[in-house]
């Protein structure tokens, strides 16, 4: 992939979690980082702990685009981490797990919509642009696979007092998705949960698979005014 991106004319920035892999690559990558007009640089780490923005530093241009094959047991921290710690990567496109990828870019009443859908579409415009059958891998897995783009919003589509308030609602509504959110939401919100479902004109009998971010967003807003 790295080669690829080389041979497409694009800068490289490559990290790698395995130190020999890492190596191996450096290896391979030593004329083309020679050749003029493209520039690749190996850095060893792990994406769900280094300071991905910091891989940046110094780098021209931009905007930039992460592409990669994600360990599917890493994907959605690894994605989330893009979306709220790295504003110069304007665009992603990785393959997960197919559950996952349609997690990612699911809608309201979709079977795989939970928080994460949610948080993803308030950073990003999510989908899935194709699906990579097991046969195509060795070892052969046991699960399909989905390549997801997400482009990065220049503005969150939504005006809430608070980001990290609006995802703890969030989170609180899927923790218990079978349950209706006048009862789901008490453990957050307690004894304001029904003034506040009916300020942000959202139905108690409602589940948290119905909401769409607009939704979440009223609902943030009006717990917010009841604090």
């Amino acid at each position: 992939m790295t080669l690829a991106l080389l041979d497409a004319g694009h800068d490289v920035v490559a990290l790698e979690l395995d130190d020999r892999l890492a190596e191996v690559l450096r290896a391979v990558l030593a004329s083309a980082d020679e050749e003029p007009g493209r520039s690749v640089r190996v850095e060893t780490g792990d994406a769900c702990r280094v300071d991905l923005d910091a891989l940046l530093d110094g780098v021209p241009g931009g905007p930039w685009a992460c592409v990669s094959n994600l360990p599917y047991n890493v994907a959605v921290p690894v994605v989330i981490r893009l979306l709220e710690q790295v504003p110069p990567v304007e665009r992603i496109l990785v393959m997960v797990q197919r559950e996952v990828g349609e997690r990612l870019a699911a809608g309201p009443g979709d079977p795989q919509y939970g928080a994460v859908s949610v948080k993803v579409a308030y950073f990003a415009d999510a989908k899935v642009v194709g699906l990579v059958p097991p046969t195509v891998f060795v070892p052969r897995p046991k699960v399909d696979s989905a390549l997801v783009r997400l482009d990065r919003r220049a503005e969150p589509p939504v005006a809430v007092p608070s980001a990290d308030d609006l995802f703890a609602l969030v989170r609180a509504g899927f923790a218990q998705r079978r349950k209706m959110l006048r009862r789901s939401l008490v453990p957050m919100l307690g004894a304001r949960t029904p003034d506040v479902l009916a300020a942000s004109g959202i139905e108690p009998t409602a589940r948290a698979e119905a909401l769409g971010l607009e939704q979440w967003a009223a609902l943030a807003r009006s717990a917010a005014a009841a604090a």
